[in-house]
């Protein structure tokens, strides 16, 4: 007879996650029997009189776990409440403190657990591991192409210009790769003959189930909180817009880089995109081309959002998921800013999502997906070179848990060819970067080490403050970066930060208890994919920025959708379902809506109301030098006046439609304004009244007057002189 585990081997087996052994568990008292009563019955003898009494019993039974259902959810429903209310707290006011809102989550929390072993509060559990085996076989013809064409491909990527031929060498090499590790499947064709035989249909008819309608309301609403008043949030470009729209019309001339140098270097997706932009929606080299781009990548996101929470536990973490991260202000502001910054959760979505289900379904190809998304991306935003650390250190939680067992030695040939084919992708950025190895690193050592400046304390200081304050920035400051953040604010609304809160506690509470390496690769991720603004060393002021922790938004959101997924099943598992579809509603409705209306104030009003105050009015300097060239038929005799830590003189040119155009001149250059005919236009800044006097030196006869701007925010207004032509 076996020996009765003792509470010390339960103890080693809870402990010790990493270990092959098999768990040891301990069933709870009261577990019901899963064997019919009849059976037992039958197979002790008893008659139907004991068969009637168990009957009897069974529907007491029954009773008892009906009137169970009916018990009211309070401690839940307090838990969040209070965690609103303490987030609440934390809102900007001149009398914030950080001790009130603690002490409140705390009191949420404590309710929370208490919730949670009262089965109130249901976490959903994650996929069942798939137990396919991989035999590691490869198709070795196209392996043994894939190699030369891709060191030909190495070789003609030198000189920083993509050409027919690299590219054609280079996407042959990324063909071959795929084709020789890509696991062959049954494609079904069960969808396509659904298609084929609805467009032959005599009739159609289309049925949308309540599902649907749920989803095309939240598409709509979220497609309203991206692209409402695009035109006009924000308002003004700036100088990095300036240097992005250079590059791109680098492009339009025929200069295919492949990392473009100017402004300290930039990846090559965002450029040849927005040419893409131009032409489709006809909006030309500008602002808004930028804009639409990157509105399109940050919409682009969502759908991985979606799977990533399937592979969480449900359908409706996805939704949730999306829903909160669509709707947010984090997300929209560095999607509608219009330079790279979208890029960066773009492809980290794709890229964890392939691999978390590769290691679940133990599917090859999932990894193969996962490198080339992971490969790509290094062509993006510079944040992103974190991402290979983050799918390594993925995969080594993986192998350390239970989850892994009898699948280590395959999951680690997998990552072997994630590394494969991201490196092919890859490669164009490693030619560069082979040949420019200062200018590629450039932007990334410029804030973690001391080329730019020296460190301003001891290292190890610096680094675990920033780690703070980036870890903190969720729920309470999101820094000072005003062009796309509103500054010293929770980067989350308060909904939002309540259930991220409650849902690190659920998560964490999980693992501890079931040991699944998913809960702690979820908490994990978030500082790693806020690294690329805790290294900032250099310059720790910029940190947090909701920029370079673009990505962290991804499980940031799945964790406020897991939070909330567990409270609505905690209300299907205590409720009859009719009372229990009810709460269900009227909690989401009321989240959803307080969430909405918050994060409406926060873009469409704070942020655009902040952005305006602090950028300058280039778009009104632009117009004027249109309305000249209607006029006059040219813009060679409009100059703008160079002015310290005032408007970026090649902006106007932006908006005038002549992007590759700087308009400032210097007042050593006035003099040579006199060999050019015709009718002149200076615009000055308002304080320069020492180059308003040397210009009315030049052309005493030349008109002066204050240009007011239709912003009506102080230090808009400029001075326009007008110089008659035969002056």
């Amino acid at each position: 007879m076996p020996e009765e585990p003792s509470i010390l081997d339960y103890l080693k087996s809870k402990l010790k996650f990493w270990e092959n052994g098999e768990k040891v568990e301990i069933p709870p008292e009261d577990e019901p029997s899963k064997v019919s009563p009849l059976v037992v019955s039958q197979e002790i003898g008893v008659g139907p009189e004991v068969l009637h009494l168990e009957q009897a019993s069974q529907a007491e039974a029954l009773l008892q776990k009906s009137a169970q259902r009916q018990h009211w959810p309070w401690r839940s429903l307090l838990a969040l409440a209070i965690a609103l209310l303490a987030q609440r707290t934390w809102e900007p006011s001149p009398n914030r403190s950080a001790t009130e809102g603690l002490v409140l989550y705390v009191i949420s929390l404590a309710l929370l657990v208490w919730a949670y072993f009262n089965q109130e509060w249901a976490l959903a559990s994650e996929p069942e591991t798939g137990n396919h085996s991989d035999k590691l076989q490869v198709r070795w013809l196209p392996l043994f192409i894939g190699i030369p064409l891709a060191l030909a491909a190495f070789l003609t990527l030198g000189g920083n210009l993509f050409t027919p031929l690299n590219v054609l060498l280079w996407v042959l090499a990324i063909t071959c790769f795929v084709w020789a590790f890509w696991l062959p499947g049954e494609v079904s064709l069960y969808s396509w003959n659904r298609v084929r035989a609805f467009i032959r249909g005599d009739t159609w008819q289309i049925k949308v189930s309540r599902w649907a309608m749920v989803i095309l309301v939240m598409v709509a609403v979220i497609a309203f909180f991206r692209i409402y008043n695009l035109t006009g949030i924000p308002s003004e470009p700036n100088s990095d817009h300036a240097e992005k729209i250079l590059d791109v019309f680098d492009v339009s001339q025929g200069q295919t880089h492949i990392f473009f140098p100017r402004n300290t270097g930039r990846e090559a997706i965002q450029m040849y995109l927005t040419l893409i932009v131009s032409w489709i929606f006809g909006t030309g080299l500008s602002f808004l081309s930028l804009k639409i781009g990157t509105v399109i990548c940050g919409l682009a996101t969502l759908p991985y959002m979606y799977l990533i929470g399937k592979e969480l536990g449900s359908k409706r973490i996805g939704l949730l998921a999306v829903f909160f991260a669509g709707i947010a202000y984090w997300p929209n502001v560095i999607s509608r800013f219009g330079l790279r910054f979208p890029l960066y959760p773009l492809f980290v979505a794709p890229t964890l999502y392939y691999l978390i289900r590769g290691l679940r379904t133990r599917n090859r190809n999932d990894f193969i997906l996962s490198g080339l998304f992971l490969g790509f991306g290094l062509h993006g935003y510079t944040p992103i070179r974190i991402l290979p650390f983050v799918v390594v250190i993925a995969v080594g939680l993986y192998l350390l848990h239970s989850q892994s067992k009898g699948n280590r030695r395959q999951a680690v040939i997998w990552l072997a060819i994630l590394a494969v084919v991201s490196l092919i992708v890859f490669l164009p950025l490693a030619r560069y970067w082979l040949d420019n190895p200062g200018t590629f690193s450039d932007r990334a050592f410029s804030r973690l080490g001391t080329n730019a400046t020296p460190l301003p304390g001891p290292i190890l200081q610096v680094f675990l403050s920033n780690t703070w304050n980036a870890i903190r920035m969720f729920n309470w400051n999101d820094g000072e970066t005003w062009v796309n953040s509103i500054v010293y604010r929770p980067a989350l609304d308060v909904v939002s930060g309540a259930l991220f809160i409650l849902g690190m506690a659920m998560v964490f509470i999980r693992y501890i208890r079931q040991r699944h390496w998913l809960d702690l690769f979820l908490l994990l991720s978030i500082p790693l994919l806020e690294l690329p603004s805790i290294l900032s060393l250099a310059f720790p002021n910029e940190n947090p920025v909701l920029s370079r922790t673009g990505a962290a938004f991804v499980p940031v959101f799945l964790i406020v959708a897991i939070a909330l997924d567990g409270l609505l099943s905690g209300f299907q598992a205590r409720l009859n379902r009719r009372i229990g579809t009810t709460l269900t509603w009227v909690v989401i409705l009321f989240l959803a809506g307080w969430s909405s209306f918050q994060n409406y104030d926060l873009v469409f009003h704070q942020y655009a109301d902040q952005y305006s105050a602090s950028s300058w009015n280039s778009s009104e300097m632009g117009a004027i030098i249109k309305q000249f060239d209607q006029v006059y038929g040219t813009t060679n005799s409009v100059w703008i006046v160079a002015y310290p830590y005032w408007v970026d003189t090649r902006l106007p040119g932006v908006w005038a439609g002549i992007p590759n155009r700087d308009f400032a001149i210097w007042p050593r250059d006035f003099n040579s304004t006199l060999d050019v005919a015709g009718t002149k236009l200076f615009m000055i800044k308002s304080e320069d009244t020492k180059d308003v006097d040397a210009l009315l030196q030049l052309y005493p006869h030349g008109v002066l007057s204050t240009f007011h701007s239709a912003t009506n925010l102080e230090g808009k207004n400029f001075l326009i002189l007008f110089v008659p032509p035969n002056e």
